[in-house]
């Protein structure tokens, strides 16, 4: 079984999210508020199209902004295998934790 990493974790969850809305700017903008770090968009691109060659997510053109010189922009979605992954990382996450001890200092002495 080939488990995501964490990056791509992150990614899916943050195109979840934002549904519609799932395009590079304001993914970038999720994954700085989920984890507080600036993502460069090279990277960001990099790992959308990595996500994209697993079949995990699709994108598609929108229609061009209605401003003068408007452009279109590339928005993201999960394909139902990305969905399905992203529901097995959480279930896996909620099991490993649920057999965790209290993470504690008292525990280190």
């Amino acid at each position: 079984m080939k488990i995501l990493s964490r990056t791509e974790e992150l990614l899916l969850i943050s195109i979840w999210k934002l549904q519609k809305n799932a395009y590079a700017v304001t993914i970038r903008e999720e994954l700085k508020t989920m984890t507080g770090q600036i993502w460069a968009f090279g990277g960001l691109f990099v790992s959308l199209e990595r996500l994209a060659k697993k079949g995990l997510v699709e994108s598609s053109l929108s229609d061009p902004t209605p401003e003068r010189g408007g452009r279109s922009k590339r928005i993201y979605r999960l394909t139902g295998n990305g969905l399905d992954e992203l529901i097995k990382i959480r279930k896996l996450q909620e099991s490993i934790w649920e057999q965790v001890p209290k993470l504690t200092h008292e525990k280190l002495s």
